[in-house]
């Protein structure tokens, strides 16, 4: 045979599984977007067609709505485990699960002061609204005996509108970049961070204490410091986790600079005095790094792309 099969997988991708979980007139959701890939013994699917191996991409989808109900979701990481298990522990052939979730939060729609003389409070505790700031994503990947869990959000934008520098940087005959001592500094933080949780002997993380805290500091440390380049607040934002998370071993962050040029105002008769900016959204520079626990491998993937 001139062609030898290389690695594969397969899965249900993109199943969209909303749970409501009623606790009397309080409700609560969970929103995913669940992925599941399969590998294993597969060859003969690939070479004769045999798909004595193969489970049905549609099983899986089903399962992750029966998962929803048989066993909630306490969290995207607690469910994704809870499939990646059964789906290596309950198929021979299948020796690694990856299950991919984001997650879209929603919050509560508060009842007016003057609606609430016609309804009790408690009727709008059925009410929600999107949440528009980021979305929540998890990996996890389980091969019968270990685990990988990387979690972390995307699309969170963020800005300082001062204590941010830039200047004295290399400038040669194509520069024309002016430096600046008190710049807008934005960037929507594309962010992913791994467990040091890998085996179930071990006590596992609150999940969503965890992401709880781990987006705090990230913010915290972006608010705080004062940047003269957005790598220095990067180093900032993932050093903060790694010393207040003792459950992370790994932060990695895909910032693209959302520039902010000041106006020329001038041909009006008008000073800018850093008040009025123009919002260029490309092309950006794009800033990328890991931070890790010291004497940690990295095994985060560089490209975020598809993580």
């Amino acid at each position: 045979m001139p062609t030898i099969l290389g690695q594969n997988q397969y899965g249900k991708a993109e199943n969209r599984v909303v749970k409501i979980t009623r606790d009397g007139a309080t409700h609560h959701i969970k929103d995913l977007n669940v992925s599941v890939a399969l590998s294993g013994d597969m060859d003969e699917v690939h070479y004769s067609g045999s798909n004595a191996h193969v489970l049905p991409t549609d099983t899986t989808k089903n399962t992750v709505y029966a998962f929803a109900k048989e066993h909630g979701i306490e969290s995207a990481e607690q469910f994704g485990i809870h499939l990646a298990r059964h789906f290596v522990t309950s198929q021979e052939p299948i020796k690694v699960a990856r299950i991919r979730i984001e997650e879209y939060a929603w919050e509560r729609i508060a009842a007016s002061d003057a609606n609430s003389r016609f309804i009790g409070a408690d009727e709008v505790k059925h009410s929600f609204v999107r949440k528009g700031q980021e979305t929540r994503v998890t990996q996890i990947t389980y091969d019968g005996s270990s685990w990988e869990v990387i979690s972390g959000l995307k699309d969170l934008v963020v800005m300082n509108s001062t204590n941010s520098e830039f200047w004295g940087y290399v400038k040669d005959k194509y520069t024309t970049l002016q430096e600046a001592y008190d710049r807008i500094l934005a960037t929507q933080v594309s962010a992913r961070w791994r467990f040091n949780w890998t085996d179930d002997e071990q006590r596992m993380p609150h999940w969503e204490k965890s992401y709880e805290q781990t987006r705090k500091h990230m913010l915290q440390a972006f608010a705080e410091t004062y940047s003269l380049s957005l790598q220095q607040t990067l180093y900032q934002m993932g050093s903060r986790i790694i010393n207040n998370r003792s459950e992370i071993d790994e932060v990695r962050f895909s910032l693209p600079n959302k520039h902010h040029f000041l106006v020329d105002l001038e041909p009006f008769g008008l000073k800018n005095d850093n008040e009025v900016y123009f919002a260029a959204d490309r092309p950006y520079g794009l800033i990328e790094a890991t931070i890790l626990r010291d004497g940690c491998e990295p095994k985060i993937p560089v490209d975020l792309t598809n993580l």
